[in-house]
């Protein structure tokens, strides 16, 4: 090759990194990325085992991706063991169950649903916020309302069996003081890519034990608790949501691979920001989950302790993540 067409090649490239629309993340096959197998689900924490399979179930049932992200938490939503996320979740103070939830595909349609009583399946209903109205976001009353006018039963308003021993203890004292990994342990966060790049999210909690009636977590937060997008990649987060909303955690992480990031570099670096925002960080845990278009994934926590499960055709394993401390 001749210099002149060397130069003009090298011209060529260097300047597409500052044309319109060519961000960083369009060069990052270059920097060698060792593409995974698609398609991939992973999901936070070991409810995510169970979580995973029947999204994958799904999967192979209807070849969606947003099927399967909501059928897997639906999966959750139903465990009568967890008591953090479905109406047999863990009350806030004032006794009442409430739960929120979020769904998102890559094209940009989301719905969530937030401060919602008396709801089996809030990831069901967050996804018919985002198909059957114009509207994100409905909560409390008008999601219930909307609910109803949606056919969905209105359960009955009682705490499950292990819940109430459990508020019964906590009234003794009454006080309210998160513990790491067991309070935080309080989503199931699923992000899923198909066979042909297709990604898809979803997100639902009971939220935090004994948190003061009304209060929002990140889980149902467009870009907080949840962030897709197609042409870069996808996020979800688990923990104390207070902290994850103050970075938009999710979409922070997305918008990193957008620049260049790796999955596991863009998760590092939302942490990193989420300490440095953050009082009384030996107390506070979260971690975000991430997966770029190609299949790499990546998972960082503030703590040691937050593991997730990652599903392949081949395998359905639970992974500690690293952590900033």
């Amino acid at each position: 090759m001749s210099q002149r067409r060397k130069f003009i090649k090298q011209s060529l490239v260097s300047s597409a990194l500052f044309l319109p629309g060519v961000s960083a993340f369009s060069k990052t096959l270059e920097k060698g990325l060792q593409k995974e197998e698609k398609p991939l689900i992973l999901s936070t924490w070991n409810h995510g085992l169970p979580a995973n399979k029947a999204a994958w179930d799904k999967l192979k049932e209807t070849g969606s991706i947003l099927d399967a992200v909501e059928a897997g938490v639906r999966d959750t939503e139903l465990d009568m063991e967890n008591l953090s996320v479905g109406l047999q979740g863990l009350p806030d103070r004032e006794g009442i169950t409430t739960l929120d939830a979020s769904i998102m595909t890559g094209d940009g349609a989301c719905g969530s649903v937030a401060f919602v009583r008396q709801i089996k399946h809030p990831i069901t209903l967050a996804r018919a916020v985002m198909e059957k109205t114009p509207h994100v976001m409905l909560a409390g009353e008008g999601a219930r309302q909307f609910a109803i006018a949606q056919g969905f039963p209105l359960e009955k308003e009682e705490l499950s069996p292990k819940a109430k021993v459990e508020y019964d203890k906590w009234k003794v004292t009454s006080q309210y003081k998160p513990i790491i990994n067991i309070e935080n342990h309080d989503t199931i966060g699923m992000i899923g890519i198909d066979s042909s790049g297709k990604l898809a999210g979803s997100c639902t909690t009971s939220g935090l034990a004994y948190k003061m009636h009304g209060r929002v977590g990140d889980s149902p937060i467009i870009g907080a608790g949840l962030y897709v997008d197609d042409e870069v990649g996808a996020a979800t987060a688990t923990g104390l949501g207070e902290t994850i909303i103050r970075i938009c955690g999710s979409f922070l992480i997305v918008e990193l691979m957008r620049q260049g990031r790796t999955p596991q570099e863009a998760c590092e670096e939302a942490v990193k920001r989420l300490v440095t925002k953050s009082k009384n960080i030996q107390d506070i845990q979260a971690g975000f989950l991430a997966i770029n278009k190609y299949g790499e994934t990546g998972a960082y926590a503030v703590h040691p302790g937050f593991n997730f499960a990652r599903a392949t055709s081949s395998e359905n394993i639970l992974i500690d993540s690293k952590s900033h401390f």
